[in-house]
């Protein structure tokens, strides 16, 4: 991404202050940004529209997860670009309340996903019941607003801080390799400011044509082209029972080269759409 100034934009996040989400958007993009949670991907992607952000950072994809599958349909409905990306850690931490002991626990609340991925810390303490919750930061609020000690939670680091919880043990996810990419949207004008000489890596959206080959044809041009694909998924598309939109990342170190793969996977599909174009992340 190019050098920016995001001081005092105002961005909009999935989830509660303290979210893996909102510390993603500080590790992009500064800590001089205003962060504006929702409470869904709905009201998130509807934030700027309102004039209650400038701009908008979702989750895309998990190492363990896989897609985001919510986020990919409402961008296809949405006419904000990519225009960069990140790539955030998940760590989980255990969390109590200030004088809580991790041996005096009862329960653990979070988000099922971040329950599931801590299957080894519950294995070793069976006594301990999982509480579902619609928000790994928000089951930290929750707890401290409840004021029992002998419940605790797991979120992010930045949730201990945000509601002053106390981290009774660090790192408690199963995985090391637990990794979220992030993406950064903006109105098409607007990201076209923020793209530097370094926006090599291009996400897609396209449909085939009903007829034998289709699939081979539309990335044949990439390969010829000297254009590496980074990643392709189908998804259903609504009301069309068995027809599938494919979603791919791809990148060129030649700007000629895409180009000229593009143009030729235009002609081989029914439709073609450009989601963003941005530099991508390095971990």
């Amino acid at each position: 991404m190019a050098e920016l100034n995001f001081r005092k934009m105002r961005v909009a996040f999935q989830g509660e202050p303290g979210a893996f989400s909102e510390a993603a958007a500080v590790q992009l993009m500064g800590d001089g940004i205003r962060t504006v949670p929702r409470t869904t991907f709905d009201a998130a992607f509807g934030a700027i529209a309102e004039r209650a952000a400038d701009a908008l950072l979702v989750p895309v994809e998990n190492t363990l997860a896989g897609s985001v599958v919510r986020v990919y349909d409402l961008l296809l409905e949405s006419k904000l670009e990519m225009c960069g990306e990140t790539i955030l850690p998940i760590e989980h931490q255990l969390m109590g309340m200030p004088g809580a002991k991790r041996e005096e626990l009862k329960g653990v609340a979070s988000h099922p996903m971040a329950l599931a991925q801590c299957e080894r810390f519950f294995a070793a303490n069976p006594q301990l019941k999982r509480i579902p919750a619609e928000d790994t930061a928000g089951s930290v609020r929750e707890m401290m607003e409840r004021g029992d000690k002998k419940f605790g939670a797991i979120a992010g680091r930045r949730a201990a801080g945000q509601y002053s919880a106390v981290i009774l043990q660090e790192n408690i996810q199963d995985n090391a390799e637990n990794f979220t990419r992030f993406v950064l949207l903006l109105p098409p004008e607007e990201a076209k400011r923020y793209r530097g000489p370094d926006a090599k890596k291009i996400s897609l959206a396209m449909r085939l044509a009903h007829k034998p080959g289709a699939l081979l044809a539309s990335l044949e041009p990439f390969a010829n082209h000297g254009v590496n694909l980074l990643k392709i998924e189908s998804r259903p598309i609504h009301g069309r029972p068995w027809e599938y939109q494919f979603y791919l990342d791809v990148e060129a170190e030649v700007p000629e080269h895409m180009e000229h793969a593009l143009k030729e996977v235009a002609e081989a599909t029914s439709e073609l759409r450009v989601l963003g174009k941005y530099a991508a992340a390095r971990r």
